[in-house]
């Protein structure tokens, strides 16, 4: 390093800063205080009384005798208090963990446990939830209940109610931002499909960075009006947030995604922007005509989740809808690869379009590497369209490691890399596309199928509405693809007739030998759970 441009030049206070998302409540506030932060059925609140609020609750957190590094968990649906949390939580110097209203209450006592939760904030419709939870482990956190006015059913175990822990505190609490950036900002848990779930810890720097992120690969203007239609509980809402929040846009939060309640909210409220999986543009598409409103401007509808079917993307852009593509994990804040059109896909039309919105694409701006790798050796693939190899990661957005898990942490960063477990393909023009979980590849007497490609393949019979391919045990070939199947409501097939239509788009090879018709289990976000698949085959 040049010794001239360091001599007698430091980090101080006037030139350095730790970067962090809570800033942007401050600014909101600051330049735009009467502008709507959020809006919740008949609710309104201003960014002013969004910042006072978040205040408050960071310095009742304070007055409870929590702190830096103390984890405060929050199991709530899409309400003005779990957006709330994101902020107040890490003013008080805690870290927020957000947890899957649809979990068992095994797993939530795991977490509870595992993170050291010293407080929780609940909405009373999940009291029974946490109660059953809190029986299975010793620990015994602060409870603060929220009360909800739109909750179908709501209980009490005792705890503080929301608004009086809320009125402890004040708005003019002299909060501080954090000394370090690498400070955590929240702890997310992994969907543990093969054991236990992981604690994936986030920094401030990297949600400050995916926040801006989101802006830039989104293409967001200044004050969206955004539909929380994707869990703020997965992967902090994919940093959106604290992106809504610093674009000084106005939140709009849904209990339930339900169909004409989304259709509805868009009209009224003029949403320019919405996210979630592949499952919350089905059921748009699925609402009855009679409970859809028009449009009143293209909505941008970010996806991500299993690659969307072509038939599913192609119908959502013929509905008005701008359906932008990402890509990501719980560890590396949500979102972190986009399909970022380019001018000479304009031309394409109908199927050849959808393919090329199908790929998830290339790297946010806040992400620094994004390879394909062959993980034993840790070379690149070759740009050919057709070479299969590991998605590696690597940047300020990639997770600080997993909790209390050294050797997990050590093995997902081998190499330099992140290393996601996702098998892609990167073609000519730098763009990667994924083709299966290295777990989900199905082997079948030597060659390698991909189930996303059969499942798209079952996605282009107008009588199927989801579909998953998994491997099935075969004597002679070792593996053979197993289809299940749902359908559309009102609509019928038979296993014959879809086998059929697969081997007119398919290699014979890679056509399901089984097609099996079930309502599919899914996560709280709309993916498909492929391990109870799996079981359910080997008849566990």
């Amino acid at each position: 390093m040049s010794e001239k441009y360091e001599r007698g030049l430091s980090r101080h206070p006037a030139n350095h800063a730790a970067l962090t998302p809570l800033h942007f409540l401050e600014r909101a506030a600051a330049v735009h205080p009467a502008r709507t932060a959020l809006v919740y059925g008949g609710l309104s609140r201003s960014y002013a009384e969004l910042r006072a609020r978040c205040v408050r609750l960071a310095h009742a957190l304070a007055k409870l005798g929590l702190g830096r590094g103390d984890t405060v968990a929050a199991l709530m649906p899409n309400i003005p208090a779990m957006l709330e949390a994101h902020f107040g939580v890490p003013m008080a110097g805690c870290v927020l963990n957000t947890i899957n209203i649809r979990l068992d209450p095994a797993t939530i006592a795991y977490i509870l446990e595992h993170g050291e939760a010293r407080a929780v904030i609940v909405d009373r419709e999940l009291v029974p939830l946490l109660r059953e939870a809190l029986h299975r482990q010793p620990a015994k956190p602060a409870i603060i209940e929220v009360e909800d006015p739109h909750a179908a059913h709501q209980e009490s175990m005792g705890g503080m109610e929301y608004e009086s822990f809320l009125a402890q505190g004040s708005p003019d609490f002299a909060w501080q931002p954090p000394q370090d950036e690498w400070e955590a900002i929240a702890l997310n848990y992994t969907s543990g499909t093969t054991g236990r779930p992981k604690g994936v810890v986030y920094h401030h720097r990297g949600a400050h960075l995916l926040a801006i992120g989101n802006v830039l690969s989104a293409d967001m203007n200044r004050h969206p009006v955004y539909l929380w239609t994707l869990p703020m509980f997965h992967c902090n809402g994919w940093c959106f947030p604290w992106t809504i929040t610093a674009l000084a846009g106005t939140h709009i939060c849904l209990r339930q995604v339900r169909g004409p309640a989304m259709w509805s909210a868009i009209a009224e409220y003029g949403v320019t922007h919405m996210c979630g999986a592949p499952i919350v543009m089905a059921t748009l598409l699925s609402t009855p005509e009679k409970e859809k409103r028009p449009l009143p401007h293209p909505v941008r509808f970010i996806v991500a989740g299993a690659p969307p079917p072509e038939a599913v993307l192609g119908a959502m852009t013929e509905a008005g809808f701008e359906v932008i593509h990402v890509y990501g994990l719980t560890e590396v804040y949500g979102p972190a690869v986009v399909n970022e059109w380019r001018a000479e896909w304009d031309k394409l039309q109908g199927a050849e379009r959808a393919a090329v919105m199908a790929r998830q694409g290339v790297r946010y701006h806040a992400l620094e590497g994004l390879a394909v790798m062959d993980p034993a050796t840790m070379r690149e693939v070759p740009a050919d369209g057709a070479t299969l190899g590991e998605v590696m990661m690597r940047g300020n957005v990639v997770m600080k490691g997993y909790l209390k898990d050294e050797a997990a942490t050590r093995e997902a960063f081998a190499g330099g890399w992140f290393h996601t477990g996702d098998l892609a393909v990167r073609h000519p023009d730098g763009t990667i596309q994924l083709k299966d979980r290295s777990k989900d590849i199905i082997i079948s007497g030597g060659e390698n199928i991909s189930s996303i490609e059969v499942e798209d393949a079952l996605f282009k019979h107008p009588a199927v509405a989801l579909a998953a391919v998994v491997a099935a045990a075969d004597e002679k070939w070792g593996e053979v693809p197993c289809a299940f199947v749902e359908l559309k409501p009102g609509a019928s097939a038979s296993a014959e007739e879809l086998i059929a239509h697969c081997r007119h788009h398919l290699a014979h090879f890679k056509v399901p030998k089984r097609v099996i018709f079930q309502e599919l289990p899914k996560t709280s976000t709309g993916k498909i759970q492929k391990h109870i698949l799996r079981q359910q085959l080997r008849g566990g």
